[in-house]
């Protein structure tokens, strides 16, 4: 098709096309921030929605909220290590579950963010969370909390658990 007559591509097209080649994960993580931005727009406001604990209610926010009771139980880890291991396990998807690997095929398939099962994350809930594995604080400071006794911290976990 010539160029005189193939459609112009407008720029909604443009990143339609490219959350559809990057992937699932990239698509989950780019909809809300592209919904934000509309909602945002066309409210007038600019403050998100929080947590009971006033952090925002994204990604940025649990991980902010699980360090803060880490640091009051002494639970070693930092945002960088838990951001880049979310980003492996989940890509951000607080829903994420696994049903294919080993611990699926036993029945326990990995849950939430940063994919635990369910036995380790009851063996490691952190006093204060909810009992729920797929809360993203919660899940977050249980898996950190075993990766503590485990590996001395989630930063030190670079690849599955």
């Amino acid at each position: 098709m010539s160029a005189a007559v193939q459609p112009r591509r407008t720029r909604a097209n443009r990143l339609v096309r490219l959350i559809a080649v990057a992937g699932t994960g990239a698509a989950v993580l780019a909809m809300p921030l592209v919904g934000a931005a509309t909602a945002s727009a066309t409210t007038g406001t600019t403050s998100a929605a929080t947590t009971p604990a006033g952090y925002p209610n994204n990604l940025d926010g649990w991980i902010r909220e699980s360090l803060a009771i880490m640091a009051q139980k002494h639970i070693p880890g930092s945002y960088n290590g838990i951001y880049r291991n979310v980003m492996r396990e989940s890509s951000g998807n607080p829903n994420a579950i696994n049903l294919w690997d080993s611990n699926a095929a036993k029945g326990i398939p990995s849950k939430g963010l940063l994919q635990v099962i369910d036995p380790t994350f009851n063996t490691y809930h952190v006093a204060g969370t909810s009992f729920n594995i797929y809360d993203p604080v919660a899940n977050i400071t249980a898996a950190c909390n075993y990766a503590a006794h485990r590996y001395g911290s989630i930063d030190n976990v670079n690849g599955p658990y």
